[in-house]
């Protein structure tokens, strides 16, 4: 595994200059894009061509205003946010529950400010080169934009406050790289890697606050204490795994969390040529980059045993090791005082619905798509560099960040947390017909 990432990331140039992505992959502007015809070979005929498409009407009532804001806010990019959490939350051994929930909420916010300070800080550059962009063209003000930045940071830090102590230290990170990024980082070389943390921190952020909330060291349900039962040593599979589940460490979702941040540095790098074109090597490398990432996913999961759970991450018990930590009766399982009675969202992978025979399809399903989504833009980016199809090979990595979140779930066992990301897919697409995510 270590070795295919490595060999992913060692393809993408070692001069690249920073890429001024927002949390998105946004890019800083240094010409004027024509329109993008639709390219049906890409599979991306739904990714607006920003910046030529809606451009605003004359007219400044309340749905000139509604339209200005979701183009500041490029909520069309939104869908991409949500799996993170659940990515994170299934690479922990946890069912999504309340602090899975407010980590979703926390990202929103943070990823919605990332979009304003984002147009804030480059609305001189705006003015020259897309003046149609809703601060240059005067239907939302610099200081609208700044006060929607700072009052969404304050949110998202509020919401992972309530899912305990460190998700709030974990968003505190990821609001400081935001902030950076936009603020000064992204005209520099470390720009991309800025971005790459940024995802990774968000899916850290799911990780540690459904952790958290099920260890019972912020809000959600807090686990019995087992000599207050008076428990004595499991018997069964379920509490020996209920157990398992409950020792999983956020560091168990360290291994997910790179690989959505390999795929966002790739993205980021494309993004540095979305408004001039010109970049063949680029598109090239990334391509390989994501071809490498979908093997790495598929390769850890078939080294699994035939009908064993999935386990966190992307670390996988060795061919034929009979080592098997979790089974009951094996001579080295450590004797684990029973938790009591299940509770709510408790992972059980003994009794997954789809893990014995669905879990691998849907696997190869989720990882296929994410290659389909992120592919063939690349692939023509390369053959013709122009800003248009830069700019489609953008939001193809973009929209292809959803089924990534989806398959990372699905190899952590979680193949019902799969499906609900991969149900944003449609509506991704259907808003970016109207919205450019970038």
């Amino acid at each position: 595994m270590r070795r295919l990432l490595l060999s992913a990331l060692g393809a993408l140039p070692a001069a690249l200059r920073a890429a001024p992505a927002g949390l998105n992959g946004r890019a800083v502007r240094g010409g004027r894009p024509g329109a993008a015809p639709d390219d049906g070979l890409s599979g991306t005929g739904g990714t607006a061509p920003a910046p030529d498409r809606h451009r605003p009407s004359p007219g400044r009532g309340r749905g000139d205003t509604v339209r200005a804001w979701t183009e500041l806010f490029r909520v069309s990019a939104l869908f991409s946010v949500p799996g993170d959490a659940l990515a994170g939350a299934a690479a922990v051994g946890r069912s999504p529950g309340r602090g899975t929930a407010l980590a979703i909420g926390a990202s929103l916010c943070l990823y919605e400010a990332g979009m304003a300070l984002n147009d804030w800080a480059d609305r001189e550059e705006d003015a020259v080169d897309r003046p149609h962009r809703p601060i240059p063209s005067g239907r939302i003000s610099p200081s609208a934009a700044l006060g929607a930045a700072g009052a969404l940071t304050a949110a998202g830090l509020a919401l992972a406050a309530r899912a305990g102590r460190p998700a709030l230290a974990v968003a505190t990170g990821l609001a400081a790289t935001v902030w950076a990024y936009d603020l000064h980082l992204k005209h520099t070389k470390a720009g991309p890697a800025a971005m790459a943390a940024a995802r990774s921190l968000d899916l850290l952020l799911g990780a540690t606050a459904t952790a958290t909330a099920y260890a019972g060291t912020g809000p959600g349900p807090r686990a019995p204490h087992p000599t207050r039962l008076g428990a004595v040593p499991p018997t069964g599979p379920d509490n020996v795994a209920r157990a398992a589940g409950a020792a999983r460490s956020p560091l168990a979702a360290l291994p997910a969390a790179l690989v959505l941040g390999a795929h966002t540095y790739g993205v980021t790098a494309v993004s540095r040529h979305e408004a001039q074109g010109g970049s063949t090597a680029v598109p090239l490398a990334v391509l390989a980059t994501t071809t490498a990432l979908a093997a790495a996913v598929l390769a850890t999961h078939q080294r699994q045993r035939p009908g064993e759970p999935a386990t966190p991450g992307l670390a996988a018990t060795a061919p034929g090791s009979s080592y098997r930590p979790d089974h009951p009766h094996h001579p080295t399982a450590p004797a684990m005082p029973d938790l009591g009675a299940p509770q709510p969202g408790t992972y059980r992978p003994s009794h997954h619905a789809t893990a014995p025979a669905l879990t691998p399809l849907l696997l190869t399903a989720f990882t296929g798509a994410y290659l389909r989504t992120a592919g063939p833009p690349l692939l023509h980016a390369a053959l013709n560099p122009s800003p248009p199809l830069t700019q489609r090979a953008v939001g193809g990595g973009i929209r292809a960040m959803i089924p990534l979140q989806a398959a990372l779930a699905t190899r952590a066992g979680a193949p019902g947390s799969g499906l609900a990301v991969m149900a944003l897919v449609p509506l991704a697409r259907s808003l970016a017909r109207k919205v450019s995510p970038t």
